[in-house]
């Protein structure tokens, strides 16, 4: 199991227009079969400020997930908007992990 976290800043004013673009990332990414989670959340202290955690059953299910023309659509979208480069930090965690 890998774990992604994805900390992304958005320019003022854009915080909309960054979550339709990751409504469309969402909804695809959970149809995924290697999808195990995909949670889009905002800092309470920043409108601008999100974290993504996503959950995948592999490195080689990321990989799959980067191909998809949802994913595409949505770093299409959000790459205008963004006020600096995203940040991601992985886990790999297997269940017995967790128990």
């Amino acid at each position: 199991m890998l774990i992604q976290m994805v900390s992304i800043n958005v320019k003022e004013g854009h915080a909309a227009e960054f979550l339709e673009a990751f409504r469309i990332n969402y909804e695809g990414t959970r149809s995924e079969p290697g999808n195990l989670r995909f949670d889009v959340l905002r800092d309470p202290q920043d409108e601008n400020t999100f974290l993504i955690y996503e959950v995948f059953q592999s490195a080689e299910a990321l990989e799959e997930h980067r191909k998809t023309e949802h994913y595409k659509e949505c770093v299409r979208m959000i790459d205008p908007i963004l006020a600096g480069p995203r940040t991601k930090v992985y886990y790999n965690a297997e269940m017995a992990d967790f128990l």
